[in-house]
């Protein structure tokens, strides 16, 4: 094992005297071209081009004498460092930080981070990232190869944000550039970048000096820029909160339920067909999930919409009916199903989504949605829930609902 390793964080600006130390003292160094051809890195050592960084991590364990790993920005925050640590490793190594290109970006367009979410970005599971972007109202992403500016604007297709794209932060070469999403695909871009997303509810003000006002609030906890409102405690919640009717079929104990089953979380894309009052829209959305609402009736979309402003999240809203109304929309990872019957069940189905949740009013309606689940290769999951509202006044039953809840989970390979 290296005698020594040091992690090294550079943003650009001239190396501490730490960091000139420890390279000067280096007999391997590993980093990018960028690194490998700062002058301080001596003549002599081995260096390795950093592609993968386990493949370099092993070379590192077999070294013998000081070694140095160089990166860009921090190190520590999604960087080498978590790589090099690995059990499978064994290396232990001193950190010499740098600013990372994440509190850079936001420098750059002036803005503060503690409500950011901050996600990476690869080609495998960019949907992951969109979905964050979708679902939040400030997020940087860092990118990748093949899951750049681009790949992100395209797949937020009918989601208006505005994308603050930082090239090659601390070079020479830097630029930022401030685009709406429907303008970024139609350019190039060089890596590394990182993308800085926003808009939508409780969106906060483009960078300075873009002819917008300035609207920031106070925080007390990092990377919790939207969601519910503090006033607000708890999710299903009855009818008042949301100052608008329920239909029948929306009882909060039935929402409690399909929300328990469905489990929306960051990076999910939730699909709500026959939304309704939207109730269960703004609360898969205040878990943290990106969410799109499907619903038959234009003015039910338009108290949605209403809906979710006022709960400060984000949500999609799209007029039409299912299933014609699901061919265009984007992959789902959970879906609710408020109406539509098996056929809309089928057409969800044919998606793959990790679960689906629906219910009847009748057990022949319950038998023939389950076996479209089960049809399609899903595990099914049926119970009968019967609530009973009551008037803690004089204890007497003010409302009953009974419904069938029913579950499909999709096998895991």
């Amino acid at each position: 094992m290296a005698d020594r390793v040091t992690v090294i964080g550079w943003d650009g600006s001239p190396l501490t005297d730490a960091a000139r130390s420890a390279v000067a003292a280096a007999t391997l160094v590993a980093g990018a071209a960028h690194h490998l051809a700062l002058p301080e890195v001596p003549p002599g050592a081995e260096r390795i081009r950093l592609g993968s960084v386990d493949l370099a991590a092993r070379r590192i364990a077999q070294h013998r004498g000081s070694a140095v790993v160089l990166a860009d920005g921090d190190p520590g925050f999604f960087g080498v460092v978590r790589t090099l640590r690995a059990p499978e490793h064994g290396l232990e190594v001193e950190v010499v930080p740098a600013v990372s290109s994440v509190a850079a970006a936001f420098a750059r367009a002036g803005m503060p981070w503690d409500d950011a979410q901050v996600v990476v970005a690869h080609s495998r599971d960019l949907r992951r990232a969109v979905n964050v972007c979708r679902a939040h109202p400030k997020v940087a992403v860092l990118t990748s190869p093949g899951a750049g500016p681009a790949e992100l604007a395209l797949l937020l297709d009918g989601v208006h944000r505005t994308f603050v794209i930082c090239e090659a932060l601390g070079t020479s070469r830097e630029q930022v550039t401030v685009l709406t999403s429907d303008k970024v695909a139609d350019h190039s871009w060089r890596d590394p970048n990182v993308v800085i997303v926003i808009g939508g509810a409780q969106a906060p003000a483009v960078p300075a000096g873009r002819g917008n006002p300035r609207v920031e609030s106070t925080g007390w906890i990092a990377g919790h820029g939207a969601g519910f409102p503090p006033a607000v405690r708890g999710w299903a919640l009855p009818a008042p909160a949301y100052a608008t009717a329920l239909g029948e079929d929306e009882s909060p104990q039935l929402r409690a339920a399909q929300l328990a089953r469905l489990g929306p979380r960051v990076g999910d894309l939730v699909w709500d067909i026959g939304a309704g009052s939207g109730a269960a829209a703004v609360e898969a959305a205040g878990f943290g999930a990106a969410v799109i609402a499907v619903d038959r009736d234009p003015d039910t979309c338009g108290r949605i919409a209403v809906l979710a402003r006022r709960f400060g999240v984000q949500v999609q809203v799209v007029h039409g009916v299912a299933p014609q109304a699901l061919e265009d929309l984007p992959e789902p990872d959970v879906v609710r199903i408020g109406g539509g019957g098996p056929a809309v069940v089928a057409a969800c189905a044919d998606r793959r989504p990790e679960r689906i949740v629906t219910h009847a009013a009748t057990r022949d309606e319950a038998e023939a949605v389950g076996g479209v689940l089960a049809e399609a290769g899903y595990g099914v999951e049926c119970v009968l829930l019967q609530s009973v509202e009551l008037d803690t006044r004089a204890w007497t039953e003010r409302e009953r609902a009974v419904r069938f809840l029913l579950c499909g989970h999709r096998p895991h390979p």
